[in-house]
C-alpha cells in the first residue's frame, strides 16, 4: 500500500466515526506549500473557511511552515467562533498529529474552539 492509498484509508475512517457523532467538523488540508482548514457541518456545508491564501494573511512570506499554520489556526478559530460553532470534531484528514497539523489544531484551541 502506498502512502497516499494508507493517508486515504485513515481519513475515511475518521471521517466515518465523526460521522457517527453528528458533529461540526473542523477539517485540514496540507500541501508543501499551503495549509487550509474548513468548519463543515454534518449536512456538508462549510461554515467558516481559512487558509495560507486567505487576504487577510497577507503578510506571511511563506505559507507551508509552522507560523503559517498558528495564523490559520487562529483565523479558522475566530471565524468558526463568529459562526456559533463552539465545539467541533477535528479532522485532520489522514495527516499525522504533528508539525503544522498540531500547529494549527493548538492555535484553534487557544482562540475558543473546544475539539
Amino acid at each position: 500500500m502506498n502512502k497516499r492509498k494508507a493517508q486515504l484509508k485513515r481519513a475515511v475512517k475518521t471521517r466515518a466515526h465523526i460521522k457517527r457523532l453528528r458533529m461540526d467538523r473542523l477539517s485540514v488540508h496540507r500541501t508543501s506549500q499551503h495549509i487550509y482548514a474548513q468548519v463543515i457541518s454534518p449536512e456538508g456545508k462549510v461554515l467558516a473557511s481559512a487558509s495560507t491564501l486567505d487576504k487577510s494573511l497577507t503578510d506571511l512570506k511563506h505559507g507551508g511552515n509552522i507560523e503559517a499554520a498558528k495564523a490559520v489556526g487562529e483565523l479558522i478559530g475566530r471565524r468558526a467562533i463568529e459562526t456559533g460553532c463552539k465545539k467541533v470534531a477535528f479532522d485532520r484528514s489522514g495527516f499525522q498529529y504533528h508539525g503544522r497539523i498540531k500547529a494549527l489544531a493548538d492555535a484553534a484551541r487557544e482562540s475558543g474552539v473546544e475539539f
